[in-house]
Parts: C-alpha cells; structure tokens; sequence
C-alpha cells in the first residue's frame, strides 16, 4: 500500500536515514517510491496502516503520514488517479465525520481558493458531519510548487493515518532544560541520532563523552537504559545542584538512568565484553582546547604524592595528569572500542567534524572490519560541516578480511607530532579559516 510521508523541512540529509533505521526497528519493509530532499512529500510503499503507524510513532523528522489516495501534476489527473484508485472504498467513509486541509508547499492559498479546491471533492460523497476539531477522517490536499510559481508541480491526495513524535521537541527543549552547558546536544537532533541508533525498550546504551547527558535523556525517552562517562569530572558531577540526574528527574526519567562515572574512553572501566545495545555520542572536536586523553606525555609513571597523609590520586578534587590527543586517533579508538562492546547487530552512532571545500573534508569517514556503514548525515555550518555516521555491529560469521588481526583496529593516519594543531588537522584548519587545503604527514 502507498503512503505520503510529511516531512518537516530541517536537517534534510537525516530525514531518509532516520525512516530506514526506524523500519528496520520494527522490522518492517519500506520503499521509497518518490523522495527528494528538496521536498517536503516522500510517498513510500508500506505493507499495511498499523505498519504506518509504527514507522510514524517515533519519527522526529516527519510531520505525519496519510494513505496516498491519488496524485498527480494537474488537479483533472490527481481527480482521474483518486477514482482509479479508491472509488470502491468511499463508501468505508460515507457517513464519518470529516475535515479537509490543504498544504502547499512554496505558494499560500487565499481561504477562498482552498474552499474552491476542497469543492472540487464532492464526488466522493462524503455526507457525514463536518469537524474541525478531532473529525473521525482527515482528508489533505498537498500542493508542491517551485518558489515563485504558484502552479503545482505536483499534488498529492491523501487519509491522514497518524501523526508522529516531532511534538515532542517543545517538552525537550534545551530552553527547558535545568542542567545543560554550551555544548549540550540540541534535542531535535540528540532524538534523532537516538532512532538511528536504534533506542528501544529493553536495550543498553552507553555516551562515552556523555557531558550534560543530552544522548542519555533521548535514549531513555525512547525506553533504553542508559549510562555514560566523560573525561572532565566536573561535568559528571554536577554544579549548582543540578547534574545530569537532575534532567532524569525533570522528564520522569529516572528509570531509564544507570549511572554516569568519570573515565576517557582509553582507560573506561568496563569490561570489554559484548553487552552494550548502543553506542552515541558526539566526541569533542578539540577546537577551544587540545584534544586530551589520560596520562602523562613521556608515558611514564609518576610518583604517589600526599597531601596530608593521604594519596593525591584518591581525593575528591584530584585533576589526573592528561596528554595531547590526535582526532583521528580518537574516532578509530571509538570505533574499536564499539567493536568490543557492541552485541551483533549493536549500533554506534557517532558525530565528526569535516571541512566543507573538500567534500569528506581532510577527515576520512573511519572504518573498522567488524563494523558496517550504515548512513552519513551532515549538517552544515558556514565553512565546515559535522556528520553524523552510524555503524551496525556484524555478526562474527559475516565479517571478512580480518585475519589474525586483534579487534582494536590499527590507527591508518595520525598526525605526527605532540602541538594541538600537529595532532588534530581540523583544529589547525579552523582556525586558518579553512583557506586552502591542508597537509597531511601519511
């Protein structure tokens, strides 16, 4: 069966990835019939409207999804395909009470000029009442013009089936929020990044960058349990009395919280075991401050020193020593830690920074045998873009290539040298305004 998926019109690259990963969720087959990132209309076979529903429920990105009952590029063709098409159900509606709506995309329409199109509807013999409010039928007429031109390209005739979860954006709000900092994860896209990763009831996910916490709050929403770890203790710990427990308590979370512990990713406390479901995050780019990473730059062993009798280290406000960190060095050491952890089928979503000029930029996408790419989402700023890939965990059996070669996949190319800049030449790049394109030392 066909259905016309809304879009909102935000975060265009994420919008197909997030429905694929969604239908895969719920196990359902979906094809896209008709999409394009420039239009708010995607109409995509489905086997059924429960199987819609389900899609819809979660989805940020869309708007609603409506039983496609014609189109076409004039309205006598789209009146020509809703006979074709649906003549011999309308009686199923004969009687319901109902409502029209139109949208149209890149041109208004005048009330009159809705009026006048509704009208011309009238052979599909709806007699029951007319409701505006909570109608037992919503019928929309959609509209997708060229800006500028206020003949329809297109035009859609559709049964609204069921709304999706994109209102629930105001409730996440970072405005909101009572505990946040300037680099918490806006929600929209904290949510998103949550459907692609494939946050379920039942499931276990981890922010090994966790911050204020903003991935764990999408998670839970979503039903997972979560937990997290960050470098910077102060983070974890909270300030003012708020902390990131404090934004469970705020959305009736609480259920879904673990804990959150203070570890970088290299020296985590976890056993390195496959029993992680998720794994999301949005890794520091290293550009206000060098990137850092626990322990000391000559790689030795320091002393025990004492402050009144008592061991440094086991203080509450002790600061370990930390060292310069490379990027690339960062986002392969994610990745091998995903491919310890993750159970087959376990998804890692994960945020990187890129130069625009040069497509990938200077960063290449990181791989790992025992991982697939799944999707590539970017989100582009002025000069340079972040995108956001997700991997899926492969089975043993299906991974190829891979001969006696330990699971921590060897770093391909990480910059020489020990400076901020040496190390990260994304840094480097950002602050010379990405003019020209970059060095590297392979």
């Amino acid at each position: 069966m066909e259905y016309l998926v809304r879009f909102a019109q935000v975060h265009e690259s994420f919008r197909k990835p997030e429905l694929q990963a969604l239908a895969e969720l719920f196990g359902t087959e979906i094809d896209f019939l008709d999409y394009s990132q420039y239009s708010p209309h995607c109409i995509v076979r489905l086997p059924d409207g429960q199987a819609a529903r389900n899609l819809i429920s979660r989805s940020i990105l869309t708007q609603g999804i409506y039983e496609l009952w014609g189109s076409g590029t004039t309205y006598n063709e789209l009146h020509e395909d809703i006979r074709r098409r649906t003549s011999s159900i309308w009686k199923d509606y004969e009687s319901a009470s109902f409502k029209f709506e139109v949208q149209a995309f890149m041109v208004t329409r005048s009330l009159s000029e809705q009026n006048d199109l509704i009208m011309s509807f009238s052979y599909l013999g709806f007699n029951g009442p007319i409701k505006l409010r909570d109608p037992e039928q919503t019928f929309c007429i959609f509209e997708d013009c060229d800006g500028g031109v206020s003949s329809p390209k297109k035009i859609y005739f559709g049964r609204f089936v069921s709304g999706s979860s994109r209102g629930i954006l105001d409730t996440y709000t970072l405005k909101k929020r009572k505990y946040l900092s300037t680099t918490s994860m806006d929600s929209e896209l904290a949510l998103v990044t949550a459907n692609l990763a494939h946050a379920a009831p039942g499931k276990l996910f981890h922010d090994p960058f966790v911050g204020t916490g903003s991935f764990l709050v999408a998670c839970a929403h979503f039903g997972a349990h979560t937990m997290g770890s960050d470098i910077d203790g102060r983070a974890v710990r909270g300030k003012n009395g708020g902390s990131i427990f404090t934004n469970f308590q705020q959305y009736n979370l609480v259920s879904g919280y673990l804990d959150t512990f203070v570890a970088d990713l290299t020296h985590a406390p976890l056993r390195r075991s496959r029993f992680l479901d998720g794994i999301i995050c949005d890794p520091p780019y290293g550009v206000r401050e060098g990137l850092k990473v626990l322990g000391s730059r000559d790689g030795g062993s320091k002393e025990i020193r004492y402050i009144d009798g008592e061991p440094a280290h086991l203080q509450d406000h002790y600061l370990p020593p930390k060292k310069p960190y490379g990027l690339e060095a960062m986002l392969d050491d994610i990745l091998g830690f995903a491919a310890e952890t993750l159970v087959e089928g376990g998804r890692l979503s994960l945020w990187m920074p890129t130069a625009n000029d040069e497509g990938v930029g200077d960063l290449e996408i990181p791989r790992h045998t025992r991982l697939e790419m799944i999707s590539v989402c970017v989100q582009a700023f002025n000069k340079w873009s972040r995108r956001l890939l997700t991997y899926q965990r492969l089975r043993d059996a299906d991974i190829k290539d891979e001969v006696h070669q330990p699971i921590q996949q060897s770093r391909k190319s990480v910059a020489a040298g020990t400076t901020a800049n040496e190390l990260n030449v994304f840094r480097k790049r950002y602050f010379e305004g990405f003019r020209g394109r970059a060095q590297r030392s392979d």
